[in-house]
């Protein structure tokens, strides 16, 4: 059986959660009701990157926000499936969509809508600050807190076991 450091090698692709895994667990409330959601400019950067290294990364939440869209279409992220109650239809019409197998896939949880996908995927991984239930079914759980480089450590860690970190094309 691989370790995690050797899983890193087969990931081609990468779906993250967004509240408590992209943004704080904190979220604060304009008066209108609508949430604010806080972005990780190192989590912003290393997504960028793996986009343009040829990765598929996908967004899967149960949140709405119009500026969630706004953040990571912006990064070059083209899948968003906002309004997920239940993520593993959306994490299977993505997975097909770019002909995946689940063993390319890592994906980034912090809740209980979280654990089917963190199920299916290759590397099931979380911020230091998921719930236990998410934790303890998880290979990886980042020493970062969600909304604070969680997402850039689990992508930088994958980039440098395959050799794509620090090379002359990402600066």
């Amino acid at each position: 059986m691989k370790n995690f450091k050797e899983l890193l090698t087969d990931i081609r692709a990468f779906a993250f959660d967004v509240d408590g895994v992209l943004s704080d667990t904190v979220v604060p409330m304009f008066p209108n009701g609508e949430p604010m959601r806080t972005a990780n400019i190192k989590d912003g950067y290393a997504i960028q990157l793996a986009v343009k290294l040829g990765y598929h990364i996908a967004i899967i939440t149960g949140g709405s926000t119009e500026a969630v869209k706004v953040r990571f279409s912006t990064l070059g992220v083209q899948d968003i499936y906002m309004r997920q109650a239940t993520k593993i239809g959306a994490y299977e019409e993505w997975k097909q969509k770019h002909n995946l197998s689940d063993n390319q896939i890592l994906y980034m949880g912090d809740d209980m809508p979280d654990v089917p996908v963190l199920k299916r995927v290759g590397i099931a991984a979380c911020p230091a600050d998921a719930c236990i239930d998410v934790r303890e079914i998880c290979q990886y759980i980042s020493p970062y807190n969600g909304g604070h480089c969680c997402a850039r450590d689990v992508i930088e860690q994958t980039l440098r076991a395959q050799g794509k970190w620090g090379t002359d094309h990402t600066w």
